[in-house]
Parts: C-alpha cells; structure tokens; sequence
C-alpha cells in the first residue's frame, strides 16, 4: 500500500516490481503457510483434504512460490539493465515492460506446474469420496516424470541461484570499475578528504545486492538439497507418520526456509530505502495520532 501511493522516490518501474514481489510474497503465505500447512494441522478432515481440492492446492502453491522467485530473478536483471546498459535501460525499464514481463512470469509459473495436478492419487477412499493426496509411484520410475522433476527443479531454484549470482556480480563488477574512474576524477577536481554521495549509493547497492542473493541461496539450498538426494539415493518425498524420521525433517526444514524466503525478500527491498522507512513511520504513528486527538477532545 505505502508502495502503490507513489512516494518513496521510486521510478514507475521499479514500484511495479516491488509491489509484484510483495503480493506474490504475501499469496504465499495465505496459500502455502494457512490453506497449507496451518489448515493441515489443525483441521486435517476438511473440505480442503479431498484429493482434487489438495491437487489444486498443490499446484497453486508451487505456481506463486515460482512466481514470487522469478520476480525477484526479473526485477535483478532489470536492476542489471538500468545500472550497466544506459542506453537500454530507457527502452527496457518502463512501467509497460515491466507490466508485461510480470504478466509473462506468472502466466508461465501457472503452466509449468499445472502437471503436478497429475502427480497425485488418493490416500484412502472413504463414501466414494478421495482423501487426502499421495504421491503415486509411478512418478519415482517414470522416465517422463522424473525428466519432468529435474526439469521442475532446475528452473526452480536451480536457474535461478545462477542467474542471480551472474547478473548481480556482473552487476557489483560495474559499480566498483565506474567508482574507481569516478573516485580519480573526485580526488583531482575535490580532494582525497571529500566524500562522493554518489560513490555512497553505490556502495549501498553492493550491499543491497549480496543480501538478496545470500538470502535467496541460504533459504533455497536446503531444497536443492532434499531433491538431489532423493533423486540421487533414488529415495521417495516424505508421505509418512513418523515424524522424527530423518527425510521428514530435512523436507520440512527445506519447506520452512523456502518459505521464510517470501517474508525477508520485501524487508530487504523496501526496507532499505530510507523513504519507504518515513512514510512507514507515517503509516504507523497516524492511527496513533488519532487515538490521542480522541483522548485530548
């Protein structure tokens, strides 16, 4: 909302990336974290259990967890764009490419995981009606299946890991060649005592960018690991009840950092601009002072 009024010194385009991540970010947790997890455990007979509603839910997790990594993925390829292609950049970072490129990204997180709406049969039959979703079997043997995993994994999150860790080094390797050229021209026209503000933002930027990717490789890796392993070890996805049982712990932790990953992505955008933090403080202090008007009249 503090995004959307416009009044944080961000250009268009980057407002509509941001404001994309967090409602993608902010889907995943309604889907993945309450419809998900939370109705799993404290309501496991409902509605929400029967086998198609819990193929749906599946897929629709997955499609908003693709969808909030690829915008993250995006907007650091147009953060790439803006900082080293000047010329680019008044073509390729606008509001109407940036509309679009969101639009294509979740149109196609959508298609890639509409197959996994297949993946699943019943637990039990109980009056003709499907319970709950299992993995069928024929998905650890299938050739087709399991190209479709390693398919599945490797544009989430395995290409992204890369493409973020490229872009954003190419990305620091040209602020710190542009800060040396502009530090020697400081020093002879300034002064070697006189700060850049310039040389400062950029400073910042470097900083900005190796939190967003430790962050997205530390959260994610933990899942990258889980799927070589049972690939690998040729081992079947936790479908159990024993929950100390090791697979159950190291797809659960995975599943948890994944989507922790949702919740500090926005903090690390937005709360790093100094003008999101005031109109933030604006935001929170306004009922505030309306509550002591009350007390005063």
């Amino acid at each position: 909302m503090i995004l959307t009024r416009g009044r944080c010194g961000l250009s268009g385009c980057i407002t509509h990336y941001l404001v994309s991540m967090a409602v993608s970010d902010l889907l995943v947790m309604i889907t993945a974290v309450i419809f998900n997890r939370i109705s799993g455990i404290y309501f496991p007979v409902s509605f929400l259990m029967i086998t198609p509603v819990c193929s749906f839910r599946s897929v629709l997790n997955y499609a908003i967890i693709d969808s909030s990594v690829w915008l993250t993925v995006v907007f650091t390829f147009d953060r790439f764009i803006a900082i080293c292609f000047q010329q680019l950049k008044i073509k390729y970072c606008t509001m109407k490419t940036a509309a679009r490129v969101i639009a294509m990204v979740c149109t196609l997180s959508c298609v890639k995981n509409t197959f996994l709406y297949f993946i699943y049969e019943p637990l039990y039959i109980f009056n003709s009606v499907p319970w709950f979703c299992s993995i069928k079997s024929i998905f650890y043997t299938s050739p087709a299946w399991t190209a479709y995993d390693w398919i599945h994994h490797i544009l989430t999150p395995c290409l992204p890991f890369a493409l973020i860790i490229l872009l954003n080094s190419l990305t620091i390797r040209n602020i710190l060649v542009a800060n040396r050229a502009r530090r020697r021209l400081w020093i002879q026209s300034k002064g070697e005592n006189q700060s850049d503000s310039e040389i400062e933002n950029r400073k910042k930027s470097i900083i900005l960018l190796f939190c967003v990717s430790g962050n997205f490789i530390l959260l994610y890796l933990l899942v990258l690991v889980t799927f070589l392993y049972v690939r690998i070890a040729r081992v079947s996805y936790f479908s159990g009840t024993d929950f100390t049982n090791s697979n159950f712990i190291l797809d659960e932790s995975g599943f948890m950092l994944q989507l922790l990953s949702s919740c500090v992505n926005p903090c690390i955008y937005a709360g790093t601009q100094s003008k999101f933090r005031e109109e933030l403080k604006l935001v929170m202090s306004y009922p505030l002072n309306h509550i002591v008007k009350l007390f005063k009249q």
